[in-house]
């Protein structure tokens, strides 16, 4: 059975840092690309992060260039998500994903497995 689990999601205040880790089981994916998503209560699920299989390309959302970083260790089968200089408007459930493809990719529909999100709150 596939799983991914993230964690490290928590209230912190504006300004702060986090790091969500995702966590992967039941394969590998270090063939697959991997996402990090976001969405805010009663908005779209959008993409924050991506990184190819082998860590040579990554791709970030208009909103956290410069601010979030995404990483993968592919001996231990988890992805991260670094997040600096949080605001109010970062607050959101982040959720993991495992591409189609090696290479990165913004659309929802090319990742195939989910995690069940973590939830960001960013205080002002």
């Amino acid at each position: 059975q596939v799983q991914l689990v993230e964690s490290g999601g928590e209230l912190v205040q504006a300004g702060g840092s986090l790091r969500l880790s995702c966590a992967a089981s039941g394969r590998t994916f270090s063939s697959n690309s991997m996402g990090w998503f976001r969405q805010p209560p009663g908005k779209e699920r959008d993409l924050v992060a991506a990184i190819s299989w082998n860590a040579g390309n990554t791709i970030y959302g208009d909103s956290v260039k410069g601010r979030f970083t995404i990483s993968r260790d592919n001996a231990k089968n988890t992805v991260y998500l670094q997040m600096n200089s949080l605001k109010p408007e970062d607050t959101a459930v982040y959720f993991c994903a495992a591409g189609r493809y090696f290479s990165v990719s913004y659309h929802r529909d090319d990742y195939i497995y989910w995690g069940q999100g973590t939830q960001v709150t960013v205080s002002s």
